[in-house]
């Protein structure tokens, strides 16, 4: 499944090691053609995927985040899905999902302002337009290169909400999305903080929509979806 695969690190303008770290990998696995790419500076979890979505290589694009709360083998169960989904890789979008937890450990044990700020989240999305998608936030998510090219152009959004912008699009654009029930776990020192994320989110979530609205934000689809 992953022959001639290519590799993106995206570093988002950080301070730590993960550029020095990005490029010895690359030479430990040439055979991988890992690439590292480090912005100047900063443009929020959205904005860097963005980037890297439309600078990436290949007939697949796959969103990942770098702390390991998903199962990088869980890959398989999106691949697979995307080949019912978009045999020919036509526009299509696959994301994992972590909506089969809710009743177990995984969330059961998360932090109670986490489990609260979840189900807030659902009701609202329900209002904004996205509320068929049970998990819009986990960062696993799977694009053929042709949605790619369609949705990533008209993202705005470059905070921790911008994947409900990305299915948001989707959902404009007539692109099919799946999800997939993937493994997760949460992972300690995380950088969302709570209160003042939250109102971000909601406050984007306002912005998103009354630009919709408004009809300031459009989506053009390509010519025959290319």
């Amino acid at each position: 499944m992953l022959t001639n695969s290519f590799f993106k690190i995206q570093d988002d303008g950080s301070a730590d090691e993960t550029s020095a770290l990005g490029v010895k990998l690359a030479g430990e696995y040439p055979e991988s053609d890992i690439r590292v790419v480090t912005l100047e500076k900063n443009l929020g979890k959205g904005g860097a995927v963005r980037h890297g979505m439309l600078y990436a290589r290949g007939q697949r694009l796959l969103m990942v985040d770098a702390d390991g709360a998903s199962r990088f083998e869980d890959l398989e169960l999106l691949w697979e899905a995307m080949d019912k989904l978009a045999p020919k890789n036509e526009p299509a979008v696959v994301v994992g999902s972590r909506a089969h937890l809710v009743k177990t450990e995984a969330v059961v044990k998360r932090s109670f302002i986490r489990n609260i700020l979840m189900y807030g989240l659902h009701t609202i999305l329900r209002i904004v337009g996205v509320g068929h998608i049970r998990d819009t936030q986990c960062g696993f998510k799977l694009f053929t290169r042709r949605a790619a090219q369609q949705i990533f152009p008209a993202q705005h959004l470059a905070t921790w909400i911008f994947d409900v912008e990305l299915l948001l699009l989707a959902k404009q654009l007539g692109i099919p999305v799946e999800e997939v029930p993937v493994e997760w776990h949460e992972v300690a020192g995380s950088k969302l903080n709570v209160v003042k994320d939250s109102l971000q989110m909601l406050r984007d979530l306002l912005v998103l929509r009354a630009n919709i609205l408004l009809g300031r934000w459009k989506v053009v689809p390509l010519q025959n979806g290319r």
